[in-house]
């Protein structure tokens, strides 16, 4: 049905294809990257400063934050998984 030399000349084209076909992760790993720097920042924040966050509102502010980016990231991850 096909000659000898085109399934060696096909591979790569669909190689190719399928890889264009695959949903983009960078979305994934800005995400990722954003909530470790912010890992990192509330890390040093706390124990260069021992009574951080200060006060009530600051502890709630570092939750919602911390949930809004963690929640984002595994969004992210599983509408870029595929």
């Amino acid at each position: 049905m096909f000659a000898a030399g085109a399934s060696d000349r096909l591979a790569p084209v669909l190689t190719t294809l399928l890889a264009a076909a695959a949903p983009s992760k960078v979305p994934f790993f800005v995400a990722g990257a954003v909530l470790v720097v912010w890992a990192i920042g509330i890390a040093t924040a706390g124990i260069t400063r021992p009574s951080f966050p200060f006060n009530a509102a600051g502890q709630r502010a570092v939750m919602l934050v911390s949930v809004v980016l963690a929640a984002l990231a595994i969004a992210l991850a599983i509408a870029t998984s595929g």
